[in-house]
């Protein structure tokens, strides 16, 4: 208990490891999948506090209080509606015990300490959160194109006097169902893993 406190002082409780396939079954995360609809694990990282589980659809963020504390709260993100940015690693200098993944998701900002030993790791997360992010950021624009174009569209169609009221509101059926389609599908990427079979490697 005493080792516990004192490691909880000294702020070394908190450095992580990264946990390989074979014990993903044995993290808490396992068990707030939505393994119903394919979700599965890619890259984990495990503290006392914490658990940072990197799926194919979400980051879920299995939240400890204390390493001296039993409770924990599960939080997730789905990429496909919180954007990844600002992903960096801080290496370690000749005394440093961890190594440092920062990335932010919309504006929650994390930073994770991790066992120097496990940089190489390290590096294939950080590349498939560097990709991610890009990807959400084509989409935004992609998804921004769309509103643009329906809004030119729906301005011609003022102009068009001559359209019959019933032609009218096909067109605009039409164009809604195009733009829900480029919006919450083409645009849209919420599975990742292809990125993540590319860039990971443990």
């Amino acid at each position: 208990m005493f080792k516990k406190l004192a490691a909880e002082a000294l702020g070394i409780s908190d450095i992580g490891i990264i946990v390989g396939p074979a014990d993903y079954s044995k993290v808490d995360a396992d068990d707030y999948l939505f393994n119903e609809d394919g979700e599965q694990i890619f890259f984990l990282i495990k503290s006392k506090k914490d658990e940072y589980c990197f799926t194919n659809l979400a980051l879920i963020h299995v939240d400890g209080d204390s390493a001296v504390s039993s409770k924990r709260s599960i939080k997730r993100y789905d990429y496909g509606s919180h954007l990844v940015s600002n992903v960096s690693i801080e290496t370690a200098g000749t005394l440093d015990m961890d190594v440092e993944l920062k990335f932010n998701v919309d504006n929650t900002v994390f930073s994770i300490d991790v066992k120097k030993a496990f940089i190489e790791q390290l590096k294939d997360i950080y590349k498939a959160l560097i990709s991610i992010g890009k990807q959400q950021r084509r989409d935004a624009v992609c998804r921004d194109n769309a509103l643009r174009a329906l809004d030119a569209t729906a301005s011609v169609h003022k102009l068009n006097i001559a359209s019959a009221e019933g032609a009218l509101a096909g067109h605009y059926g039409e164009l809604l169902a195009a733009l829900n389609t480029a919006m919450l599908e083409t645009h849209t990427k919420r599975d990742f893993s292809d990125v993540f079979a590319k860039y990971i490697h443990n």
